[in-house]
């Protein structure tokens, strides 16, 4: 891989080692392609070894424009190759500013490795420059609670160690980001050589199930008559046999918002998404109002409060079994009939082969059970809250028409990024696919507006397909972090940006007026995305009706080696459908997490 290194465990010819130099050997023996960050002077020591790397193949810096668009670059990096997401910031308040991403990756398990420099060792606690030591501004004891590790390297012999714990830690489950915080002065440091390590181990995932809750699962399984399926976000690599189990069972199934990018959502089992944005046909069949339902099976889900329309009775009661990977989540579920804690592909393909064998040796079948929803305009079996949604022609555009219209145009296997505030509501509702792969992204943890735009940037990058990348943002978090699109441009990646302009906070407004709120602080007033985006250098072009839009050449777009920005003036006057779950509430707030 680097033709100009001789083997691990011995030193360089030309080049002092330093450590540094060793970290990002670390990197490149876990394949890692990239480091998102910004430079300055206490890092300055691991950007000249990231610079010694790249010219020798390796592993390369990409500069973002704020740190905290470098931390969600790295979650997009993470999230599209399976490798580990690498960021790094300098001392003081390029390390705080990290924090927003940081906290997001950790919201949602993706494991990310954050490196922050420190002041030299002997400068702890002077009042230098940016201390961020113990005795100052202390970033370790900031990131403590948003990271699975979290250590300073206080001498460079501990250095290689609490690297190992930090990256191992980082795909352990739960996963997500880890930190290590290094003086400047260590990462100067001569180590004079470099890994001895077998880095396949460093990410080793263990396939544990608990055989004796399993045994339980399929005697339920046995004795029910009607049951159905929730699939939540953390069914990576289980989708297929789940979906399979599915119609062996005639198990109607729906999903949380996040797990609805593992399901085919035109699957004819498939009632939609249950929770923030959802389906009235989820709700209806979880509501089971002619009590026919024996077993909700909730599979890989948090179960936190968008996942659940509020923890909702209808899904949180004694007919539940919940299947995760994580004991954590267990702790929402304590009224659950069983708890089943192992690897998801390997308990489903469990699951899959007893039911086979049950139909094959006695001829045990499940009924089917519950409505059929007629068919959507886009194949589904999902009532849309606007079941004309995909033909409305009249000005403004309709944002429920232009998410049907992506659903429908986009090349297959596009990787969709969809923004915090009211993209993700009409996202989750109308952006339909039959596709089960993961390539639905959304960041609903934490919930950080400005989120995708990062993450589409990273993703771009770790993506070896060629694959369309498309990030749908609001006009809000656009304002947030417009400045990173150049790093797409810099990077030559052909993204397709799209912002939804309304001239407001959306999702604040129309909680606002819902709830009967004073209305107050969501203008953002007029705004020209494309000329913003012109004067930065980026393709873009005005959209203010559904004909525009189609007559654009989206091959073009995707190929080309640049991004495009689309400006498209939507009405702000649609209330998007993200109120479902507490449209009877007087006195509290309308907006998500109010």
């Amino acid at each position: 891989m680097h033709d100009q290194l001789i083997e691990h465990g011995q030193q360089m010819d030309k080049e002092q080692v330093t450590y540094a130099d060793l970290v990002v050997e670390y990197l490149n023996l876990l394949g890692v392609d990239y480091v998102f960050g910004v430079p300055g002077g206490a890092i300055e020591p691991l950007f000249n070894a990231l610079a010694r790397s790249e010219r020798r193949g390796g592993v390369r810096a990409v500069v973002a424009r704020h740190e905290a668009g470098a931390a969600f670059m790295a979650d997009g990096y993470a999230r599209e190759t399976g490798k580990l997401g690498v960021c790094c910031a300098t001392t003081g308040p390029g390390a705080t500013n990290l924090l927003t991403g940081v906290a997001s990756a950790y919201a949602d398990n993706v494991p990310i490795l954050v490196i922050t420099a420190q002041t030299p060792l002997p400068k702890f606690g002077r009042r230098a420059l940016q201390d961020s030591s113990c005795a100052a501004i202390d970033i370790v004891g900031i990131f403590r609670h948003c990271t699975r590790y979290n250590s300073l390297v206080s001498h460079q012999e501990q250095l290689e160690n609490k690297l190992i714990a930090a990256v191992m830690a980082s795909s352990r489950i739960p996963a997500g980001p880890v930190h290590i915080s290094i003086p400047s002065d260590i990462l100067r440091t001569e180590a004079g050589y470099l890994p001895k390590v077998r880095p396949e181990l460093l990410t080793q995932q263990f396939q544990l199930s608990d055989r004796v809750a399993l045994e339980k699962l399929i005697q339920e399984l046995s004795q029910a008559k009607h049951i159905a399926l929730f699939i939540g976000d953390g069914c990576k690599d289980a989708s297929g046999s789940i979906m399979q189990l599915a119609t062996l069972l005639n198990a109607p199934f729906v999903s949380g918002p996040m797990g609805k990018r593992w399901v085919d959502e035109t699957h004819p089992l498939y009632r939609g998404v249950f929770g923030f944005a959802g389906h009235s046909s989820a709700a209806e069949l979880l509501a089971d109002k002619e009590n026919k339902l024996d077993l909700v099976l909730a599979i890989g889900a948090a179960l936190g409060e968008l996942g659940t329309s509020g923890w909702a009775e209808e899904l949180i009661n004694h007919k539940l079994i919940h299947i995760d990977s994580s004991v954590e989540h267990f702790t929402r579920s304590p009224m659950a009939r069983l708890h089943v804690c192992g690897s998801l592909p390997v308990i489903f393909k469990k699951l899959v082969d007893e039911v086979q064998q049950a139909q094959l040796k006695w001829g045990k079948c499940w009924p089917e059970f519950g409505s059929v929803p007629p068919l959507n305009a886009l194949g589904g079996r999902s009532l849309w809250r606007d079941s004309m949604a995909m033909e409305h022609r009249q000005l403004p555009f309709k944002p429920q028409s232009l998410f049907c219209l992506l659903a429908r145009i986009l090349p297959e296997g596009t990787r969709f990024f969809a923004d915090a505030g009211n993209a993700w509501a009409w996202a989750i509702h109308y952006y339909q696919r039959a596709e089960s792969n993961g390539k639905f992204h959304i960041a609903m943890g934490l919930g950080a507006m400005a989120w995708a735009i990062g993450a589409v940037i990273g993703s771009a990058l770790g993506d070896t397909t060629g694959a369309a990348h498309v990030c749908v943002t609001g006009d809000g978090a656009y304002l947030m972090s417009a400045q990173e699109i150049t790093v797409a441009k810099q990077q030559q990646l052909p993204i397709l940006f799209i912002v939804l302009n309304d001239g407001v906070l959306g999702m604040v407004m129309h909680g606002q007026r819902l709830g009967n709120a004073e209305k107050i602080g969501f203008e953002l007033g007029a705004v020209d995305y494309a000329a913003l985006a012109q004067a930065l250098g980026v393709d873009s072009a005005v959209i203010t009706a559904a004909e525009q839009l189609l007559a654009l050449d989206f091959s073009a777009i995707f190929q080309k080696k640049a991004p495009t920005l689309l400006d498209i003036r939507i009405d702000p006057e649609e209330i998007p459908p993200m109120l479902s779950r507490i449209q009877s509430l007087q006195n509290q707030s309308m907006t998500p997490g109010g």
